[in-house]
């Protein structure tokens, strides 16, 4: 999952990156699709104390390619270096969210969907002979294009964590926990789209403010799945901390901490005959 922290990434990838489970050596096919559904609760932005919640349909698609790959850890290409070092191409998206729907932007334009794109360097620390631990240190770093009328960037934002992924949990047989954490940072441009406040739209309970880029707080995260047989289910929980955030002074952060998350289930209703190796 890419913690940009809006709801397109996140409903389009629930089956398949609420968790970062493993993947341990043995043949999979080398794709699957299927169909699920889930339900998240999250703030309409970080810094939001205000909230929605969504039900939605999951599509479920593995890809395991040389290059192209489709899984838990969202669309990209992948260029390998080493046995332990790989980068990757990710792209996500989000959608709208709506000033008339939010109390702290009412009166200011409504924040628009977005694609974002950007590489990702993924470095393997430390795997365990069983397969039973992975620890990773993942670099993603991402640009937002705005969609609709007022197409245009947003900035950069890069969201450097430790990921640590856990199997044989015991008394939790097959399942998978996954841990993470890490700092965020947005340019100028990032912190500006959902934060500054232009003199024009200035009020006595909002006064007019301008975001700086730099640290953008720290995310923690975990999640948990199991694969059974032709279904999946997992879950995650997410807690942000804005506290020392360039942007925290903000009107428009009513919240300096906030939790997160979201439940989803999928059926595989298909899959490839061609077997290959996952590691």
């Amino acid at each position: 999952m890419l913690f940009t922290y809006r709801v397109a990434s996140l409903c389009c990838g629930l089956a398949a990156a609420l968790a970062f489970g493993l993947a341990h050596a043995e043949e999979r096919p080398l794709w699957e699709l299927g169909l699920g559904a889930g339900a998240l609760s999250l703030p309409d932005y970080r810094g939001s104390d205000e909230r929605h919640r969504y039900l939605f349909p999951v599509p479920y698609v593995v890809y395991r390619g040389e290059v192209f790959k489709a899984d838990r850890e969202g669309a990209r290409a992948q260029l390998t270096v080493s046995d332990r070092v790989h980068f990757d191409v990710n792209v996500g998206a989000s959608v709208p969210v709506s000033s008339l729907e939010n109390k702290a932007r009412a009166g200011m334009p409504s924040l628009a969907g977005s694609i974002e794109v950007g590489p990702a360097l993924d470095v393997l620390a430390y795997r365990a002979d069983d397969d039973s631990v992975k620890l990773r240190f993942r670099v993603p770093v991402s640009y937002g294009l705005t969609l609709g009328s007022h197409f245009g960037g947003n900035g950069w934002q890069a969201a450097p964590h430790v990921n640590l992924d856990l199997r044989k949990l015991p008394g939790l047989d097959g399942w998978n926990l996954g841990l993470l954490t890490g700092p965020i940072y947005g340019s100028r441009q990032r912190h500006a789209y959902f934060y500054d406040v232009a003199p024009q739209y200035a009020t006595p309970d909002r006064p007019a403010y301008r975001a700086s880029g730099g640290y953008a707080g720290t995310q923690f995260i975990g999640a948990l799945s199991k694969r059974f047989d032709g279904m999946w289910v997992g879950g995650f929980v997410r807690y942000d901390s804005l506290n020392g955030a360039a942007f925290a002074d903000s009107p428009l952060v009513k919240s300096r901490s906030y939790v997160a998350g979201g439940v989803g289930v999928a059926w595989v209703l298909g899959q490839s005959s061609q077997m290959v190796k996952v590691d």
